[in-house]
């Protein structure tokens, strides 16, 4: 706690330091000008309803992504040629810019739905991957046990499939998290959705008020930031409920 206090006032005493250089609000305002601004939006209903609008967006995007990608990606994990035949797929999603995805969307869905399909398309490959490796990492000579004595396939599901799976599916979860938040909030800007985090960003940048856009984007950290801390604490105990075999691929990519 103590090293995090230290981190955060160094940010803070280098903003305000290179606010200090720059020497104009327009470009770079300090700590301060941005906290009234803050304080400001904190103190008006629209700004609410921007951030739980951009919730239900984030929201939406994340479930949908958790659901294909758990779908898809334990597919690919347990077929060879299901995943042959998506794998061109699946690359051409992971190679396509955001800023394509957001332009192209924004010819076929309603402003309000464009950053859920953009998001979705973004953070869906994550989970996929998550599930695939996670469907993959189940031991092949307990699998091998399980068919010699006639194990039910119920039984193979829920003992060892899923076990061997969830550090997988909740770290590809985690990450799909976040990524939809940026996805969410960038295509808000060039949508332009009603009651928007990134509505209200990009308005502030065309108004010239450069304090109310960091005052937006800090809100948009912030609530990225809280709602994977809070999915952290919602994960921890299916986690330890996990043998400890099973925790080490969740405990190395939580380090990483």
């Amino acid at each position: 706690m103590l090293w995090r206090s230290l981190g955060i006032a160094i940010f803070l005493i280098t903003w305000e330091v290179a606010s200090l250089v720059v020497a104009s609000k327009l470009i770079l305002p300090g700590p301060i000008p941005v906290l009234q601004a803050f304080l400001d939006m904190c103190q008006k209903l629209p700004f609410w309803l921007s951030v739980g609008g951009s919730f239900l967006r984030v929201l939406e995007a994340f479930l949908l992504s958790v659901v294909l990608g758990i779908l898809t990606g334990s597919l690919s994990g347990m077929l060879p040629r299901f995943r042959a035949a998506l794998s061109p797929v699946m690359t051409g999603i992971r190679a396509t810019p955001v800023l394509a995805l957001i332009l192209l969307a924004m010819f076929w869905f309603p402003s309000s739905q464009v950053p859920v399909f953009s998001a979705v398309l973004m953070a869906f490959p994550i989970m996929h991957t998550g599930a695939e490796i996670g469907v993959q990492a189940t031991d092949e000579k307990l699998l091998q046990m399980s068919k010699l004595y006639a194990v039910p396939f119920s039984t193979i599901v829920w003992k060892l499939r899923i076990p061997s799976a969830m550090p997988h599916l909740l770290s590809g979860a985690k990450n799909t998290l976040g990524i939809s938040w940026k996805v969410i909030v960038a295509g808000e800007v060039l949508s332009q959705p009603r009651f928007a985090l990134g509505t209200g960003m990009q308005e502030a940048r065309l108004s010239l008020e450069t304090p109310s856009v960091f005052a937006w984007a800090l809100m948009t950290i912030a609530l990225c930031g809280l709602t994977e801390y809070l999915f952290g604490i919602l994960i921890r105990r299916p986690v330890r409920a996990l043998p400890p075999s099973a925790k080490r691929p969740l405990a190395a990519r939580s380090a990483s």
